[in-house]
């Protein structure tokens, strides 16, 4: 208990000789009110440093969250231009620091020399845009003395100026102090308004500690200074908003004329276009290599003998269902590059000698960069399908749209701050991503989306007596369009419609299960089975890492202090 008291008593005598380093014997300001909206401040400091310091500093609130007289919140941020501290060094923020930042610090003295024993500053500045302005006048609110001076003030006195034009009495006058909130007037504080300026002073024996301020409050009649207001007062905090749109309508446009695709009619089809596989039609239908594209191959292949699929039933409680892919032949000739990469890449080879087999378990973790090289050869050939121009421009756009970001991040910062600097670099990284649909399909691709369209929209409403005609005449039609349906993302649709007509599910491919398959049972069997093979093919080892007058004390503009450093 002993040892606890006397670290207490050490933290508070630290404390306190921190705050105590040195003592304002005598502070006097005077300010000078200008009818053109703004007031010079001069601040004099007599004081006495107990321990060597290099000088002081001087901080000045700027920004407050105020109430209107409608009852609604206002930000005001006011400014401080114009300071000057005679026969002193001192360093003050930049305009873009004071845009940023809600205090004004003027930093006063030498990092390469101290002072010790009594000291006088004088502080000069400018302060824009602290007035209140309200129907029944205008307010001029000001903390003389703010509250958050490290030290102690002994001694007080003031001086206000008013313009020329302006008439008040001591009535319109009230004068705070005390600790924050304080709502009664001061009885430390006198003062006298007479010849267009008020004057006061502390009374004997007054000490101002940290904590407490002298705050004054003066009623001026309406206009009596001029209210600065922003040319376009929406602009001053909402700007951003139509820098935003601005980028966005212009992204609009520039698609609508070189990534929009032309409107096209759709064909009724019942097949595919000649020679097109299921990777390259959904690549088509969508703009996008989607790794359902990709994965539409291995039911491609099975339609054309190429390969035959196997379910491998689980062997134990904690083992999992397994599935074989068994290559039968190689590829044709005119396969095309993607095909090879896929194909390879699981086989290793595109030339079988005999039937080879691969595990899609075993690609856990491996095939992902074999997935991604055929991605991109996929849509390398999908570009005669492709107008040129259009990818120029998507380049240059991507372009672009970094060099926006470069300017306009910081320039929105220093003009709106964090909040826009935020939203416009949301939208540009949208914007970036949206760019990658600024491709436009040439006359060759709008031939084929054209027989493309018609072709999914029959397999979503297909009914089924045409489709009993197309069996009629082909009975493997659902092996040869089943790719296409799972590239579209439509393969449990189609399959349900083929289910009411009996059609037998295909040969190359078996179930782990002892019941004869139905269409039913081979379409939940090969759609858990595709889902399967695309999650494990594009699966990637993780990597590891870590984790009175309507005023009180302190309450006006001029808020934030000082110490010494």
């Amino acid at each position: 208990m002993k040892q606890l008291s006397f670290l207490l008593l050490v933290f508070l005598s630290l404390n306190f000789g921190y705050g105590q380093d040195f003592t304002v014997e005598h502070y006097t300001v005077e300010i000078t009110i200008h009818e053109e909206g703004y007031f010079d401040v001069v601040e004099n400091y007599d004081l006495t440093f107990e321990i060597p310091k290099h000088g002081i500093y001087r901080d000045i609130q700027t920004k407050y969250d105020l109430l209107t007289e409608a009852g609604n919140q206002e930000i005001r941020k006011i400014k401080i231009t114009d300071v000057d501290v005679p026969g002193h060094t001192f360093e003050t923020p930049s305009g873009f620091e004071q845009k940023l930042s809600g205090t004004y610090q003027i930093k006063i003295g030498d990092a390469d020399k101290t002072v010790m024993g009594p000291q006088h500053y004088q502080i000069k500045y400018r302060v824009h845009n602290a007035f209140l302005h309200e129907t029944d006048g205008v307010k001029f609110y000001w903390n003389l003395k703010p509250s958050d001076w490290r030290t102690t003030f002994k001694n007080i006195e003031f001086k206000i100026h008013l313009p020329t034009s302006v008439s008040i009495d001591s009535n319109d006058v009230f004068v705070y102090s005390g600790h924050l909130g304080e709502t009664t007037d001061s009885k430390e504080i006198e003062f006298t308004v007479a010849n267009n300026s008020i004057e006061g002073k502390s009374k004997p024996n007054f000490i101002s500690y940290q904590g407490q301020s002298v705050t004054i409050l003066i009623n001026l009649p309406p206009d009596a200074v001029a209210e600065i207001k922003p040319l376009w007062p929406f602009w001053t905090d909402y700007g951003w908003v139509f820098v935003l749109a601005v980028l966005l309508g212009g992204f609009y446009m520039t698609w609508s004329r070189y990534g929009k695709d032309d409107k096209v009619v759709s064909i009724t089809s019942y097949f595919p276009p000649d020679g097109m596989d299921p990777a390259m039609a959904g690549f088509l239908i969508n703009d996008a290599d989607d790794i359902s594209d990709l994965i539409s191959l291995i039911p491609y292949w099975g339609s054309k003998g190429i390969l035959r699929i196997e379910e491998i039933p689980k062997k134990g409680w904690f083992s999992s269902a397994d599935t074989k892919l068994i290559a039968l032949k190689s590829l044709p000739e005119d396969a095309t590059g993607y095909e090879r990469t896929i194909f390879n890449g699981l086989f290793g080879s595109s030339i079988i000698p005999d039937s080879t087999e691969v595990r899609i378990s075993s690609l856990k973790n491996k095939f992902y960069t074999t997935m991604s090289s055929a991605r991109s050869t996929l849509k390398n050939a999908a570009k005669p399908y492709y107008d040129k121009g259009a990818k120029r421009v998507q380049i240059i756009t991507y372009v672009a749209l970094v060099l926006l970001g470069l300017v306009l991040a910081p320039l929105l910062l220093f003009v709106w701050g964090f909040i826009a600097m935020f939203a416009v670099i949301i939208l540009l990284m949208f914007l970036l991503f949206m760019n990658k649909y600024m491709i436009k399909k040439n006359a060759k691709g709008n031939a084929a989306f054209s027989e493309l369209k018609g072709f999914r929209q029959f397999i979503k409403v297909a009914e089924v007596n045409k489709l009993k005609m197309l069996i009629t005449e082909d009975p493997h039609y659902f092996e040869t369009t089943m790719g296409y349906a799972l590239a579209f993302g439509l393969f449990d649709k189609w399959a349900s419609k083929f289910d009411a007509l009996n059609v037998p599910p295909p040969q190359w491919y078996s179930s782990s299960s002892t019941v004869p398959l139905t269409m039913n049972s081979f379409s939940n069997s090969f759609a858990n089975t595709m889902s399967s093979a695309k999650s494990t093919m594009v699966s990637s080892p993780s990597s590891s890492g870590s984790s009175g007058g309507g005023g009180s004390s302190g309450g006006g503009f001029g808020g934030g202090g000082g110490g010494s450093w």
